[in-house]
Order: structure tokens, then C-alpha cells, then sequence
């Protein structure tokens, strides 16, 4: 069993090559998957969660993602969030991987986001705004910067010291990035808003975007967060990652339907309708688009599968060029 580290994760899995295997794992994927399992395990009246997130695709890999939650870990000197993804081979079941969570996750998740992009921004798109300095905030203008032609890549955060690490590492990649103090006007300026936040408030405000713009928002994992505005859901047209996922995470989609101001109908499409071509994407270039995403298990197997099958063009470089301990 192969073991993979954070660096050698990020190194291995190149955007393009990423987007391409998100993109056919949604095409193919026929069988719905769980929808990702909570329990709580906190001791001493202190919360704490394990989740759970199994994917399989029958006769070549099956995985599971193992996360947990701990909140009080800030005390501690250590991150609230820890994951492991297990991977196993689909006609054994012998374990093939153990690979670090938090990077695949990361490299996913953006991945998806520029995946849904292919279908929902515009193909002329070159000024990204950046909501959020967090960890994601790192990958998703690397991301759609792989699908669209990004020259400008605006960084909004409440921190103005993470935000201007994050344009300096932004930099560092290549993205021409500058910190933005005025979310308002960044948002009128931008043909694609990306926002990575656990936000309670809408900072996505309806009616600041232009019509042409497409919104990601890929943070506000729980019923109870949303980034956008019920304004700016209402202007666009909704997609999501998974049905089953946005209408049970996703505060954006929930609090709009709790409200009455939306009904679950009115989700345009999720990514195996728009990988598939059952159900269209942008239909213009005025349209505002909307994609939430919440996370999938596909996403984790499809990303897992391309790293231990080495792939992706910079996965064997790294493969040779760094040897990997066993488990």
C-alpha cells in the first residue's frame, strides 16, 4: 500500500488532467452515492464530529474519506479539521493508498469548481475575484485559471495581512493578483466570483453583480452558512455539485426554500446532467450563473484514482523523482 503526502498530492495533480477525470467520473457516474455522514463524538461537553464519505466504482476502486471536527483544537495549537483518504482496489478490496485528506480535498474541490466553469462562465473570462484567504482560497483561482483565460485575479478577506499573503503566493504562481478593499465594486468588476468562506452572512450581494458574471461558491458547508444573498440566488441561474448534497447541506439553496422565495425545481442542472449534456449550461452571455457545491465522494475516488494510477503528466515525474514511504 502506497502512502502519499500532502506535497506530493499537489505535485501530482495537475488542474487539466484533474478537471478531465472530474469531468468523466460525473459522466459515468450512474450509481448515486451516499451523501456524506456526520456523528458526533465530542467529550466533556466539547463538540467534536467524525464524517464519513464512501465512493465505489464497481470492479476498479472503491475509497473512503475519514474526517473529523474539532473545534477546540485552536487551544491546542492545532487545525479544527484532520482527513484521511483510504483507497481500495474494486475487484479485491485490498487497500491500494493512504493519501493526506486536506490536500486531495483542496485539489478537488477547486477542480470541480473549474469543471462546472467550463459549462457555466463565460469562455471570455479574465478577471476572477478571490472571497476568502483560507487554505482553498490557494487553488481555485489556480483552477479556473486552467479552464479560462484569467489575467486578473482580485483578493478580497476580512484579514487584510492573509489576504495580502495570498496575493503574494497568487504571485508566486504566476496569477497577476492585487488585494481589494471594496467588495462591492470588486464584485461589479469580476467575470467570475469564487468565494471559499464559512460565512454566516451573504457577502455575495445580489445586487452588485453584472449580468454576464458567474458565482462559485464552494465554502458554507451546513444548513446554517451561505455566502450569497437571496438576491443574488434569485438573479441567477442554480447549479450544484450533487442534487442529493446541495438540498441537504447547502445554506445558500436551503435558506432560499425556507424562505418560500425558491423551490428545489428551480436547481437548473448538477454536474452528471452537465457532464452528460442531458441539461444545458449558460445559455448566454448575459445569463448570471450560480454553482454550489458542497463536496461529493466522486470527486475524492475519481482524484485518488488518478494518483495512484500516476496519469497525470507531472504525477510521474513525481512519482520518480520522489520515493514514497509504505504503509
Amino acid at each position: 500500500m502506497r502512502s502519499f503526502s500532502a506535497d506530493e498530492v499537489h505535485a501530482a495533480l495537475d488542474y487539466p488532467s484533474l478537471v478531465e477525470a472530474l469531468r468523466a467520473a460525473f459522466r459515468h457516474s450512474h450509481e448515486a452515492m451516499p451523501v456524506r455522514q456526520s456523528y458526533e463524538v465530542g467529550f466533556n461537553g466539547a463538540p467534536a464530529h467524525l464524517l464519513t464519505m464512501p465512493a465505489w466504482e464497481r470492479g476498479k476502486a472503491l475509497g473512503v474519506k475519514l474526517v473529523t471536527v474539532f473545534p477546540q483544537n485552536a487551544v491546542r495549537g492545532l487545525g479544527a479539521v484532520s482527513s484521511l483518504y483510504v483507497m481500495f482496489d474494486g475487484e479485491t478490496g485490498v487497500p491500494r493508498a493512504l493519501i493526506d485528506g486536506e490536500a486531495l480535498t483542496n485539489r478537488r474541490t477547486a477542480a470541480a469548481s473549474a469543471l462546472a466553469s467550463t459549462y457555466l462562465s463565460r469562455p471570455d473570462s479574465t478577471t476572477l475575484l478571490m472571497i476568502g484567504t483560507g487554505h482553498l482560497a490557494h487553488h481555485l483561482p489556480e483552477a479556473h485559471a486552467a479552464v479560462r483565460p484569467i489575467e486578473r485575479v482580485l483578493v478580497w478577506g476580512r484579514n487584510g495581512e492573509r489576504a495580502a499573503a495570498l496575493v503574494a503566493k497568487l504571485n508566486e504562481k504566476g496569477l497577476a493578483a492585487k488585494a481589494v478593499a471594496d467588495l462591492e465594486t470588486a464584485l461589479g468588476q469580476a467575470d467570475i466570483v469564487s468565494c471559499a468562506t464559512t460565512s454566516t452572512e451573504a457577502l455575495v450581494k445580489g445586487r452588485h453583480l453584472r449580468p454576464g458574471t458567474h458565482v462559485d461558491l464552494t465554502g458554507a458547508f451546513t444548513p446554517k452558512m451561505r455566502e450569497s444573498d437571496d438576491e443574488a440566488v434569485l438573479r441567477a441561474s442554480a447549479y450544484v455539485d450533487t442534487r442529493a448534497g446541495a438540498l441537504a447541506e447547502a445554506g445558500d439553496i436551503l435558506q432560499p426554500i425556507a424562505a418560500g422565495l425558491l423551490k428545489p425545481e428551480a436547481i437548473r442542472a448538477d454536474l452528471h446532467e452537465l457532464t452528460t449534456g442531458a441539461l444545458p449550461g449558460r445559455r448566454d452571455d448575459t445569463e448570471i450563473t450560480l454553482f454550489k457545491s458542497v463536496g461529493a465522494a466522486i470527486e475524492d475516488l475519481a482524484a485518488a484514482s488518478l494518483l495512484v494510477s500516476g496519469a497525470g503528466p507531472v504525477a510521474e515525474t513525481s512519482r520518480a523523482a520522489a520515493p514514497r514511504a509504505r504503509g
